[in-house]
């Protein structure tokens, strides 16, 4: 068993255990398993990582309830932000209002808001 402050070994398993493959309540490794896994790739409850599958997951690819990063694939619970409304590119910020009306039209809904100097399409960002 390795834990936090400790070399990492090839299998670890524990309360923050630190290995190539880690199985425990708050994991880190190249393959994390457990409550909070935190790694490459994430399998638990609170995920954080390169690849998460998890019930509430934070990182670049993440199927969960709870998907928070750039490519999300909810799976139940609460909607994503990028998934309500439209694919990734049709929440862009485009220069003039009319244009993010536009593509607001486009992607089925209504309206448009500021973000910063730029325009977003639909009348509310989405959560």
């Amino acid at each position: 068993m390795s834990s936090c402050g400790e070399a990492p070994k090839l299998v670890s398993v524990g309360i923050a255990p630190l290995g190539i493959i880690s199985i425990g309540v708050v994991p880190m490794g190249v393959v994390s398993i457990g409550v909070v896994p935190m790694g490459v790739l994430s399998l638990g409850v609170v995920g954080m990582g390169v690849v998460n599958a998890c019930v509430v997951g934070m990182g670049v690819l993440v199927a969960g309830v709870h998907a928070m990063g750039i490519w999300q694939f909810p799976l139940g619970g609460a909607p994503s932000a990028r998934s309500h409304h439209a694919p990734p590119a049709a929440l862009m910020a485009y220069p003039s209002k009319s244009e993010a009306l536009a593509k607001a039209r486009e992607i089925g809904c209504s309206g448009a808001h500021p973000m910063g100097s730029r325009w977003m399409p639909c009348a509310e960002h989405p959560h």
